[in-house]
């Protein structure tokens, strides 16, 4: 059983990487190049990723079982940045604070909309796109308050309480579930003219995600990477090891499985998130350092994603 979903779950994401990999070959061929991808994000970010969500909560019948999925998502969602953020804090303690923070960063933000929506949707289907926005909701809380402390140690948090709310709930992980929330709960059938355009961009999700990666995959500098190879190897043990791990055995021990319990196991194993090259950019940290550890991370989880995918079924069925 074990060996079948892990050659389940590898087929699943060796489909995402091979698309990255068209990236990487569209990038050194000068077809679709590096700052053309950074123009694209905005449009993944602010367009596709946000039509991928609303998807989720206009196809999905109203239950009282998927309502209550969808807290113990967001509760898990939010437990599981906590634990990290705590687990987190004693690490890193002699390294630099530009490059700190990001070691930090990527231990904390797994890639829950660009890798892990698209490998939820493969995995799981629909009901999973549902649970993992669900999960985005807690990872869009903590990035715009823990992730842009870490970031800045406080110096963003003097413009106030109410610019962080703004920053939580004006973003485009968020703002599609307060539109598709009341929807779903309601049980309301769009028309099509409305779900038709939506679903047809959200087709756009997975493809445009991965070619862009590749781009990002294809401008590392790998060789720099053997310089840093200690601190890298304990964010990948514990972004990739540990984390999952952490929440195959919480799930256990409460008893979620299915579809809710293989969601959540695949947004804790998923590599660091995108936003770990961005905010490093921003708030001027290590960039460079940023794009090697999503890079290095996201290569990894090659093999370390379908392993935890498969051994969170096991366990949870």
């Amino acid at each position: 059983m074990f060996l079948q979903n892990v050659i389940v779950a590898a087929s699943q994401v060796l489909v995402l990487y091979i698309m990255a990999l068209i990236g990487v070959i569209a990038d050194k061929t000068g077809v679709f190049k590096e700052d053309v991808a950074k123009k694209c994000t905005d449009l993944l970010f602010y367009v596709i990723t946000p039509a991928k969500i609303l998807e989720s909560f206009f196809t999905l019948e109203y239950s009282r079982q998927a309502l209550t999925g969808l807290l113990i998502a967001v509760g898990s969602g939010l437990l599981m940045h906590a634990v990290a953020a705590g687990a987190s804090l004693p690490l890193f303690s002699k390294e630099k604070p530009e490059k700190a923070a990001v070691y930090k960063y990527a231990c904390m933000y797994g890639n829950c909309g660009y890798m892990g929506l698209p490998l939820v949707d493969a995995v799981v289907g629909k009901t999973g796109v549902f649970y993992c926005s669900c999960v985005i909701i807690s990872f869009q809380i903590f990035t715009f308050t823990h992730g842009v402390w870490l970031m800045t140690k406080g110096g963003e948090e003097k413009r106030g309480a109410g610019a962080v709310l703004k920053r939580i709930i004006l973003n485009p992980g968020v703002l599609p579930v307060f539109v598709g929330l009341p929807v779903f709960v309601s049980g309301i059938t769009l028309p099509s003219m409305i779900t038709s355009p939506i679903s047809s961009i959200a087709s756009m999700n997975s493809p445009l995600a991965m070619l862009i990666f590749g781009t990002y995959i294809a401008n590392t500098d790998f060789k720099s990477i053997a310089g840093h190879f200690k601190s890298l190897s304990l964010v990948s043990a514990f972004k990739l090891l540990f984390m999952p791990l952490a929440m195959i055995g919480a799930l256990k021990l409460l008893g979620i499985g299915g579809e809710l319990g293989l969601t959540l196991v695949i947004t804790a194993a998923a590599p660091p998130a995108n936003n770990t090259i961005l905010f490093a950019s921003k708030y001027d940290k290590d960039t460079s350092l940023a794009s090697q550890a999503v890079a290095l991370l996201s290569f990894i989880s090659i093999i370390t994603l379908p392993v935890m995918i498969a051994f969170g079924g096991t366990v949870l069925n």
